[in-house]
């Protein structure tokens, strides 16, 4: 266990890569939630169990959208089935590293989440507005999740940065990047007359959105700085503060006052009991004196003002 967290805590350090922190995030959301809802439903607690669920999951009916808007985004982080999630992990893996490396780790997570959240506003607004009575029928039951709208974006995005970037394909061979990002949409479009339109609407969304953020940002504009920006003030918010020692400081300040206040005291008392300073007169007599008899014959005096000759 100590060995999964330590891998967690690499994955999502300071070198981590994007895309595999939001693969692992989707894999863990799905893992999560699964069991937890697998463990519900063993203890027949299936209301508990769907109520869950629906904290992930976007529904089109406005009404129930005010009760958790946060939905707008966790639901590109849950998905229906393994076969849903596998996908959508291997296209955001493919994609999400080629333009991670162009681009940076930070410009690939503003791409996923402001293309989840333009998924969710076009399945919002096919599924309230569009005047198409196949999907608006039962309105309330319509549900989304998956993180196909956020991946399409990816795609899209790397695909206008990166036109003629060359996928070797099984079974087809060499395929150009732009070719692919035209399937998915083209497959996307044709999907909005079956009985997934929500999903296929806001893999549309996501697309549209991964288009512009690279449009905008070849153009010098980044669309996905506001986010980084608030989550700086928000690590902010949560950074402990460094401490104050000013107790400390006082006390140094305080000896080191007194220190001074001591060692100017004793010049001064030196400076009282210190003769005045001798004349070149004096001198000479001093040092005729020592010639003649030696230094130990001089008095106190005398060796004083030879001393504050000195240092004059």
């Amino acid at each position: 266990m100590d060995g999964f967290m330590q891998d967690l805590r690499n994955a999502f350090g300071r070198n981590g890569r994007a895309h595999i922190q939001l693969i692992i995030l989707n894999v863990l959301v799905f893992l999560g939630l699964n069991v937890l809802i697998v463990t519900l439903s063993l203890f027949d607690l299936k209301g508990i169990a769907s109520l869950v669920a629906s904290q992930f999951e976007l529904p089109a009916d406005a009404s129930k959208l005010l009760y958790r808007p946060w939905t707008v985004l966790t639901y590109a982080f849950w998905h229906a089935d393994i076969f849903h999630i596998f996908f959508n992990m291997l296209a955001l893996y493919w994609f999400g590293q080629i333009f991670e490396e162009y681009v940076g780790k930070k410009r690939l997570w503003s791409v996923y989440i402001l293309s989840a959240l333009a998924g969710a506003f076009a399945f919002l607004l096919l599924m309230n507005f569009a005047p198409v009575s196949m999907w608006r029928n039962g309105i309330a039951t319509k549900l989304l999740l998956g993180a196909s709208g956020a991946v399409y974006g990816v795609v899209l995005a790397t695909a206008t940065l990166l036109p003629t970037y060359t996928f070797f394909l099984f079974l087809i061979g060499p395929v150009q990047i732009r070719y692919i990002a035209a399937v998915y949409v083209i497959l996307s479009y044709i999907g909005l007359g079956g009985m997934n339109a929500g999903g296929n609407m806001a893999h549309l969304g996501g697309a549209f959105m991964g288009y512009l953020f690279t449009v905008q940002l070849q153009r010098g504009n980044d669309l996905g700085l506001w986010m980084h920006d608030f989550a700086a003030w928000v690590g902010k918010l949560f950074r402990p503060k460094p401490k104050m020692r000013t107790t400390y400081k006082a006390k140094e300040k305080a000896t080191v006052n007194q220190t001074k206040t001591k060692a100017s005291a004793q010049a001064n008392s030196q400076n009282q009991n210190a003769p005045d300073s001798p004349n070149q007169d004096e001198i000479d007599a001093i040092l005729d004196k020592i010639s003649a008899n030696g230094y130990d014959s001089l008095t106190k005096e005398e060796k004083q003002k030879l001393f504050k000759a000195s240092n004059s």
